[in-house]
């Protein structure tokens, strides 16, 4: 069975595990980029903000920084882009794939309103355009409504990413690169699918199966 690791906090981790687990895959939960390296597949979960200090920019706005864990899934990142094998990014995984490539992220987006959790009431919940000729338009088309939980998002992009989707207010949601296997999506697609899956979002499972069949390449 192939391999997902998963660089984060294991509490944190439940929707994650639940959607490797839901794709046949085996999730190994670590925060020691060596043990993530040994793995087929690289995920990046959402979590707090990244310090902006690794992006060369004083705090403006981002809280809930975890400094050792940024470090840690940037060091995942490097290995698995060395090794050029698959890289899915969810929410501040996104962001953490813009930054490694030298991208900066905006700390409090103007528009935040539209993109944040509602608290008990769950994630907020908004359309998407979908670019032509990226793997997201193959999967989904040009239009889907996606969960959003974040108050932040990409400033300038990253060497060799490309946007290939955007919330109505210009906010990247989806990242891919001209030439590895990395995708970046500013949505939870862990929570869009198998006992998550909801009727207001597009089903996240198939953007989850494109990055198991990048697995089996």
């Amino acid at each position: 069975m192939k391999t997902v690791a998963i660089v984060g906090i294991e509490k944190n981790l439940k929707h994650y595990i639940a959607a490797v687990h839901g794709l046949a895959l085996e999730p190994v939960v670590t925060t020691d980029p060596t043990d993530a390296a040994a793995c087929d597949g690289l995920l990046l979960p959402g979590g707090g903000d990244i310090d902006p200090a690794l992006f060369h920019e004083e705090n403006q706005g981002s809280t809930d920084i975890d400094r050792p864990l940024d470090e840690a899934q940037l060091e995942a990142l490097a290995r698995f882009v060395q090794a050029e094998r698959p890289v899915l990014g969810i929410c501040k995984g996104h962001q953490v794939i813009n930054v490694y490539f030298g991208g900066t992220i905006i700390q409090d987006l103007a528009t935040a309103p539209a993109h944040r959790h509602l608290g008990e009431a769950g994630d907020n919940v908004h359309p998407l355009i979908v670019y032509s000729d990226s793997p997201l338009y193959d999967l989904y088309g040009g239009h889907i409504a996606v969960n959003s939980a974040h108050h932040q998002g990409l400033g300038a992009v990253g060497t060799d990413l490309r946007v290939i989707a955007a919330a109505p207010d210009g906010t990247a949601e989806a990242i891919v690169h001209d030439s590895l296997p990395i995708l970046g999506v500013q949505f939870h697609p862990e929570r869009m699918c198998f006992a998550k899956g909801r009727p207001d979002t597009a089903d996240g499972e198939p953007l989850l199966r494109h990055f198991k069949s990048l697995l089996e390449r």
